[in-house]
Parts: C-alpha cells; structure tokens; sequence
C-alpha cells in the first residue's frame, strides 16, 4: 500500500487559487485537489508549503538542456541528461525537438527518442523542419532546408513509432495543403502540423490554416483538435501594416479557435510586454508556453552545439557563432512562468498555459493539472515561484 502524500499551501488549479488548500496524492494518481476546509480527512501529517502548488509543466518544444541536445544524442544517457534538466525545474510532461537535419540523421535522433517515449520519459517528439523557409530559418541549418516531401513527411512519422506529435512547416512552401500533402500527412499520422519559420504573405497562411483545420475535422483518429505555430514571431516575416506577412493572420485564426500559438516567454526571444499583449487579445485557450531550449539551459556561458551548427552562450543568450540568430532558449518553463507573473500576468492564467495548454495539444487528459484522478505530477515552489520539489508520477524527483 503507497503511502499518502498530503500537501497544503497556496494551491493553482487550472481555474483557481486556493489560499488554503490541500493537494493529496497516493501512488501515481492525485486523490484529492481541493481546500483545506473541505477536506474529508486528517491534515496532521500534511507538509506545509511555504509557497505555491502547482502542477507539473508541459513543454511541448524543447531542443535540450543540462548540456545535452536532442538533436545531437547519440546515446540514451544524453537524451536522460536533457529530460531530467527540466524535470527537476518542474517540468514533468516533455516533447523533444529535433533540428532541420539530413532525413538520415532526423530518423536516427526520432528512433532513440522514441525509446524514451516508449519508456515513459518523453512525452513525444517534435521536428522543426525540413521544410522551413531559408529566408527565415533562424538557426535552422540551411543546407538541410528542402522542399516538403509528403512522403518523407510518412517516412519521418514511421520513424518515430508513434511518438511523433509535431512538425514546424512553412505555410507558403509547396506541398504543404490537401489532402495528399504534408499537413494532411501528418494529422492523418497521428501528429499535428505546426506552421512557422515562413516568410509568407498573408494569403498562404490563411489558406494553410483553414486547410488544417478542414482536415482536423474530418479525420477522427487525431492527436488532438487543433493545429499549432511555431514561437510566433521569432523565425517570422515581422508585422508591418503595409507588408503584414503571416503574424496577423495568425493571431485571427487563433482568436477564433484555430491554432495555438507557442510562445517564448524568456524575455529573450520576446519583449514580456508582446506576450501579454497576445494574451489579452486572443485568450489563454489559444497561446501556450515553450522554451525552445537548447543544450545550454541550467548550464553555464560558453560554447554548445544545436544540430550541425556551433553555438555561443553569452550572458545567458544562444546565439549561432557565425552570425547573430538567436539559437533556442535557456530557460526553464518555470522561469517564463515566474517572469510572466512577476510582469503582472494572472499566476493562474500563466500556469495554465504552461501546464494542461501543453497537454491539450498532446491530446493528453492524465497531465497537465491539478484535480483528482490526474497523475501525481505536481510542483512545489516558494512564494517567488523558484522551484523546491517536484513530483512526476508520485515519485519524488532528485
């Protein structure tokens, strides 16, 4: 018999905080969620929390960390090294991302984080690119960028054995609409298509995001019902009111109930004032948190590697060593969660984007919130969020 585990302090759920509440758990499920007051049990034994309960995070783009890249492991150990990094800053639920590489190599990085997924560690498996625009590749290797291949598109699903639940695709590329094309390829693979790195007019999107959605609905055996886009912004034509590329169209589709949008609230690849501004326009349901991180999350300044290309980690930003892109992020999604909150962004509204938002793109009902019957995956933090224990499974992290 797992002994129970009660918690009682300032407790996020996904539509609520409750000053005095209780979070219990026993074994790797969440037996009760709720206020200290309407507990039907003793709370002698309950640890005390000198701060915030929250649930694990779900981070759904994320290249590494801890000195380890998903898109350079070669063996299990890196891919365990990148996983727990996050994991022990709070991020239970996690999708690794692979770089714009040659097909050979993206099938061999998808196989081994497909044996984490099969182990439970990883969440899934995200490609950003191949088919990428070169005009906006960031730091996506351009050698590798080639045109969408539909059949490659199956190819790379295969290779990851189910695992798959993303790929970053440009919306004005060939290819990419109806019902033989990429996009379809994917949501018909059990994957979603996630529209970024373009350098589109408006038009392109708009027709690439009604596609999806169209394809969404009449396919039944889906990831989940909606597609998402790549870190709006970064890898994009800037909005310009003469020239608005395919940021506004976007935000349009989002609003009313189209894709989600990831962004990236380090305060690096976006002004915290941009991310609250989406926010308040399109609503918590239609934007979610990603890190984007690289090798050098939770690790020191120096030089790293994202994929084929050499980093520079200075003052805590990546950035390509020949050239000024950004290259991915070093954050923890708690850290983006702290920020936001710290900028005046409603605690529950932000944990919710990072935690059961991530999980809805996953298709994922066991994670992603605190309420009963959910996995133990919970998070203790003190009172400026800064991570103390985390939980995954019931199990307590090292």
């Amino acid at each position: 018999m797992d002994k129970i585990q009660i918690l009682r302090g300032k407790v996020v759920t996904a539509d609520d905080l409750l000053e005095d509440g209780v979070v219990a758990f026993e074994g790797d499920k969440l037996t009760y969620v709720g206020s200290a007051k309407e507990a039907d049990f003793s709370l002698e034994e309950a640890e005390t929390v000198d701060g915030y309960i929250l649930p694990g995070l779900v981070d759904v783009h994320c290249h590494g960390g801890g000195g380890a890249s998903f898109p350079d492991s070669k063996t299990a150990e890196d891919v365990t090294t990148a996983i727990m990094e996050h994991r022990r800053h709070g991020t239970t639920t996690l999708v690794g991302s692979c770089v714009t590489a040659a097909p050979e190599v993206l099938k061999e990085r998808a196989a081994l984080m497909a044996d984490a997924c099969e182990a439970g560690e990883l969440a899934g498996i995200h490609y950003e690119g191949p088919f990428v625009s070169q005009a906006r590749c960031g730091a996506q290797d351009p050698r590798y960028i080639i045109d969408p291949d539909p059949a490659l598109t199956q190819e790379l699903i295969d290779a990851g054995r189910g695992y798959v639940k993303t790929m970053t695709i440009a919306p004005e590329k060939p290819n990419i609409t109806g019902d033989e094309g990429v996009s379809a390829v994917l949501i018909k693979g059990g994957a979603l298509p996630s529209f970024g790195h373009t350098d589109s007019d408006p038009a392109p999107v708009r027709e690439a995001l009604a596609d999806a959605r169209r394809v969404l609905a009449e396919t039944e055996n889906k990831l989940s019902p909606r597609a998402t886009v790549t870190h709006l912004f970064n890898g994009m034509r800037p909005l310009h009111h003469r020239d608005p590329g395919p940021i506004a169209e976007c935000l349009a589709d989002a609003q009313s109930g189209g894709v989600v949008l990831e962004m990236i609230a380090d305060g690096i690849h976006l002004n915290p004032s941009i991310v609250r501004d989406v926010y308040e326009l399109v609503g918590r349901d239609n934007v979610v948190l990603v890190t984007d991180a690289m090798a050098a999350a939770g690790m020191p300044d120096g030089s790293y590697v994202l994929g084929p290309q050499a980093v520079t980690v200075k003052d805590g930003v990546a950035r390509l060593a020949e050239g000024d892109s950004i290259a991915g992020g070093t954050s923890h999604l708690l850290d983006q969660v702290k920020l936001m909150t710290e900028f005046g962004m409603p605690l529950v509204d932000v944990v919710y984007i990072a935690s059961e938002q991530g999980a809805k793109i996953l298709g994922d009902t066991t994670v992603g919130a605190l309420a009963t019957g959910k996995s133990a995956d919970v998070v203790v933090t003190d009172n400026e969020l800064n991570c103390q224990k985390v939980w995954r499974r019931g199990e307590l992290v090292d």
